[in-house]
C-alpha cells in the first residue's frame, strides 16, 4: 500500500519534557534527555479508515510534567505524498515558541518524490531547550570565579545568515520591480545556469518562492533569536544593488545583505541588539561586519558611515549602559571586566578568523563532508595566530546544482533546500561538536558554533561547553 514518511530529528535538555509523535495507528514517545533522537514514521494508506480521503495527520506534542505545552501537526496524504493544512504549513508558521523557562523550535520541509539528492520523506525537527536569554548570566555569575575567566574561553552560538530571517524587504522590492530581476539578486552556483533554462514569464511567477527557498536561512525574531541563546553574530551591511535603487521604494540603506537581496535593516539590528543587552545586564554579544558574497553592485558603507550606524544606535537606545568594545577587548579582557567597562558589544570588522566552511565540504545533503572536515581544520596550527575559530554547522545544499535545479522548479514556502538538511546535518554535526570541541578548540580563543534556524539544541552543546571550558 502507498505511504510517505516523516523523518523526525528530536533533542530534550530540559527535565519533565517529553514529546509524543504520531500518525495514524503509531505513537512515539522521546523523553531521553540530551540525546540527539532520530526516527522515522510512516503514513499509510492501510491505517487510513476513509477509503477516499488518504490523507493522515503527523502530530507531534510537547508534554512537561504531563502537561500538554503544544500541539502542531500537517496532513500527510499517503498516496501524492504532499503535505498540507494544519499548523506547520509553511516556515513562517513555525515560529520558535517560549514556555515559562523553556523553549520549543522546530521546523518541518516537506520533501517531493526524492528527485536526485533530494530526500523522499517529510523532515521534522524538535528542540526543546532551557530559555537561555541569561546564559552568559548563568555560567559565569557576577562575583563569581568564572565571570574572572577570559572571554574567549566561551562558545557562542551563533546564527548563519541572521538577517536573513525575513521576506519584508525583497518582498516590496520585488512588488516594484518584479521577478525578472531575481537573477541578478540570487548570486548562487549554478543558479544563473538555471534561469536561463526557465521562461521569463515563469521566473516572475516563481521568484518569491526562489528567494525564500534559498535565501531564508532564519525564521525567528532577532529577540527570539537572542532568547534561544544566540551571542555571535555576522553582518553584511550594504545598499540596495544599483539596478534596483531607481526604481526601488524602500529606501536606500544598510541591509543585510544574502548576494544582493536585502534583509534585516543594519540600524534596526543594531537597536534590538543594545535593546537586548540593556535587558539582560550579563550578556555579552559579539558582531563580525563581512561583505564576503556582496557583490560589488552593492555598495559597502565608508568607515565613516560605520561609525555613524553604531554611534547613532548607542545614542538612541544604551542609554550610557552600553559601549562598543574591539578585538582586543574580546581577546584580553575577562567577562568581568567587559561587564565593568560595559563593553558588551563587541564590534569586529572583517577580522582573521578559522571557519570550517568550505563550499565543497558544505555542499553536502546529510553532513557528512562537514564531520568529516572538522578535525583536519581544527588543528592547533590552524588556529594560531586566528581571532577566533567559528564551527559552521549548516549545509550549504544551493551549491548542489542537482538539488537547486529541482528545488526551483518545485520550489515553495514548505520547501526550502536549506531546510531539508536541517535535522540531518544536526544529528551529525551537534554531537560532534559536543564530544570533541574541548579537545580540538585552543582554550585561549574564542569559538563559535554556527547554524541555519538557529534551536536549543546548537545553543545547549554551546553552552555546556562554555561550562566545561570556564572550569579548566
Amino acid at each position: 500500500m502507498p505511504s510517505k514518511g516523516v523523518h523526525i530529528y528530536a533533542y530534550i535538555a530540559v527535565p519533565g519534557c517529553s514529546i509524543e509523535l504520531s500518525v495514524p495507528k503509531q505513537t512515539i514517545t522521546v523523553n531521553e534527555l540530551n540525546r540527539f533522537w532520530d526516527g522515522t514514521m510512516e503514513v499509510e494508506a492501510r491505517n487510513i479508515d476513509s477509503f477516499f480521503n488518504k490523507k493522515g495527520r503527523f502530530t507531534f506534542k510537547v508534554f512537561h510534567n504531563g502537561n500538554l505545552i503544544t500541539e502542531q501537526w500537517i496532513e500527510v496524504n499517503a498516496i501524492t505524498g504532499n503535505a498540507s493544512g494544519g499548523t506547520m504549513e509553511s516556515i513562517a508558521q513555525t515560529p520558535t515558541i517560549f514556555h515559562d523557562d523553556f523553549v520549543i523550535s522546530y521546523g518541518l520541509y516537506e520533501a517531493g518524490p526524492g528527485y536526485e539528492v533530494l530526500p523522499n520523506q517529510h523532515q521534522c525537527y524538535i528542540t526543546i531547550s532551557p530559555n537561555y536569554a541569561n546564559w552568559i548570566g548563568n555560567v559565569a555569575p557576577p562575583d563569581s570565579d568564572q565571570e574572572n575567566k577570559p572571554f574567549h574561553r566561551l562558545v557562542l552560538p551563533a546564527a548563519h545568515d541572521v538577517g536573513m530571517n525575513s521576506m519584508e524587504n525583497s518582498s516590496a522590492l520585488l512588488q516594484r520591480i518584479g521577478g525578472a530581476i531575481v537573477g541578478t539578486l540570487v548570486d548562487i552556483r549554478h543558479f544563473a545556469w538555471i534561469c536561463n533554462k526557465l521562461s521569463r514569464p515563469a521566473i516572475n511567477l516563481l521568484a518569491p518562492d526562489i528567494i525564500y527557498s534559498l535565501s531564508i536561512t532564519q525564521k525567528d525574531s532577532l529577540d527570539a533569536m537572542l532568547q534561544i541563546g544566540a551571542r555571535y553574530f555576522e553582518f553584511r551591511p550594504a545598499h540596495l544593488h544599483n539596478v534596483v535603487i531607481p526604481t526601488c521604494t524602500i529606501p536606500d540603506r544598510l541591509y543585510f545583505m544574502h548576494s544582493a537581496i536585502p534583509g534585516m535593516p543594519y540600524d534596526r539590528f543594531l537597536g534590538d541588539v543594545i535593546n537586548f543587552l540593556r535587558a539582560h545586564p550579563t550578556e555579552i554579544i559579539v558582531v563580525q561586519l563581512r561583505w564576503d558574497g556582496v557583490p560589488g553592485d552593492c555598495c559597502a558603507p565608508s568607515p565613516e558611515e560605520k561609525q555613524e550606524y553604531l554611534s547613532s544606535a548607542i545614542e538612541a537606545h544604551a542609554n550610557g549602559e552600553i559601549e562598543a568594545g574591539n578585538l582586543d577587548d574580546m581577546k584580553n579582557l575577562t567577562i568581568g571586566e567587559l561587564r565593568r567597562e560595559r563593553k558588551r558589544l563587541i564590534m569586529l570588522d572583517s577580522v582573521d578568523s578559522l571557519s570550517t566552511y568550505t563550499d565543497e565540504g558544505n555542499a553536502t545533503m546529510d553532513g557528512g563532508s562537514i564531520v568529516d572536515a572538522f578535525p583536519s581544520v581544527l588543528t592547533a596550527d590552524n588556529q594560531r595566530g586566528k581571532a577566533f575559530v567559528n564551527i559552521q554547522c549548516q549545509a550549504t545544499a544551493t551549491n548542489i546544482q542537482k538539488a537547486l535545479i529541482h528545488s526551483i522548479v518545485d520550489t515553495g514556502v514548505t520547501k526550502s533546500v536549506l531546510l531539508s538538511t536541517k535535522g540531518i546535518c544536526d544529528s551529525k554535526t551537534l554531537p560532534w561538536c559536543r564530544d570533541n570541541v574541548l579537545n580540538a578548540c585552543e582554550l585561549d580563543q574564542l569559538v563559535v558554533m554556527m547554524n541555519d534556524w538557529i534551536d536549543g539544541a546548537t545553543a545547549d552543546v554551546a553552552v555546556q561547553l562554555s561550562r566545561q571550558r570556564l572550569d579548566r
